[in-house]
């Protein structure tokens, strides 16, 4: 399969780290968001809502949004709960990363990382922090109560809200109030597997 993405995204990044948590083989296809390459024809004919990431099947169909490719590569997986309600709690979490953390977490960083801060941005930028904090203060209230946010083993509900916090520094969030966030995370990263984000090369093969 191929995988189209930014290395800096985190919601590209997402779809690599389970990938290479579960040892399937992705072929990489960068994308430069900056130079408009999901504005073209040739994007758009691929996926009409113009962004990354998109991963294309091997009978070449496409699917879009990164939670929505979490759920299809991880599906018989114990990354994916057969649990109905913890299936509908992996989702509840998802909904929250892309409602309630992503906007101003993954916004922020875009901000300051991609954009370099510039000052017409400023007030934009800060504006975004008190949602940010919202944001991890419900997730330290769960990680102080539970090791995994779903249940009693990692699931794509972690992999979609670590993508955007481990790198929360990079958007001007301190996480040094967060104890139970910064252990969650050292529990991700020592996975058997993981793969920092940035890395441009290609997940581990079948």
């Amino acid at each position: 399969m191929n995988l189209y993405g930014d290395s800096r995204s985190g919601n590209c990044y997402k779809i690599k780290l389970l990938a290479a948590l579960l040892d399937i083989r992705l072929v990489w296809i960068g994308i430069d968001i900056l130079a408009g390459d999901t504005h073209n024809d040739d994007f758009l004919g691929r996926n009409p809502n113009g962004k990354i990431p998109l991963l294309e099947l091997d009978d070449g169909q496409f699917l879009a949004e990164s939670n929505a490719i979490l759920n299809y590569l991880a599906e018989g997986t114990d990354w994916l709960p057969s649990d109905r309600l913890a299936r509908a709690q992996v989702l509840q979490w998802q909904f929250f990363e892309q409602y309630s953390h992503e906007p101003y977490i993954a916004v922020a960083r875009f901000i300051s990382l991609y954009l370099g801060l510039p000052e017409d941005r400023r007030a934009e930028y800060e504006s975004r922090k008190a949602g940010g904090y919202r944001a991890l203060d419900v997730m330290e209230r769960q990680l102080s109560q539970s090791r995994w946010l779903v249940g009693d083993s990692p699931t794509i509900a972690d992999i979609s809200l670590y993508a955007y916090t481990h790198v929360a520094h990079e958007g001007g969030f301190e996480l040094e109030n967060y104890p139970a966030i910064r252990a969650w995370l050292a529990r991700i990263s020592s996975l058997p597997g993981h793969v920092p984000i940035g890395d441009d090369s290609l997940s581990h093969p079948q």
